[in-house]
């Protein structure tokens, strides 16, 4: 990163900025995120209310996926979807490893009960049986 001063009036700040990408549903969620530690901005930790410049790199994880994110516009306000695609690029290892998780997570078998009402105790004996094979 170079030495000279950031133009301070081309940024936003990181809660801001997180909300009108719509990672987050609100503000409040997106500082939690960012105080939780589930936000690196530049590969470091930072506060809610660091600012965000066009080229920098977010790290974002909301488990089990993560982001790898490259900012390429700023915004204060919360627009539709196609405008929130707009101010990032995702890089391609990371959306490369979110779809694989994605199929795993896919290809998982369902443990859930489908049936109606409580299992009888047949049913509980297969749903036992499942859970022991995938631990």
């Amino acid at each position: 990163m170079s030495d000279k001063p950031r133009d301070e009036t081309s940024a936003v700040r990181l809660d801001r900025w997180l909300w009108a990408a719509r990672f987050y549903k609100t503000r409040s969620q997106a500082a939690e995120g960012i105080d939780g530690g589930k936000v690196q901005l530049n590969g470091a930790r930072v506060k809610r209310s660091r600012l965000v410049h066009v080229g920098d790199t977010v790290r974002l994880r909301k488990p089990p996926y993560e982001w790898i994110l490259v900012v390429t516009a700023l915004s204060e306000h919360r627009g539709g979807a196609s405008e929130a695609q707009l101010l990032y690029q995702e890089t391609v290892e990371s959306a490369n490893a979110r779809e694989r998780i994605r199929l795993g997570l896919r290809a998982q078998a369902s443990v859930a009960y489908d049936g109606r009402g409580r299992p009888t105790k047949r049913e509980r004996r297969e749903i036992d049986r499942m859970k022991d094979r995938q631990d």
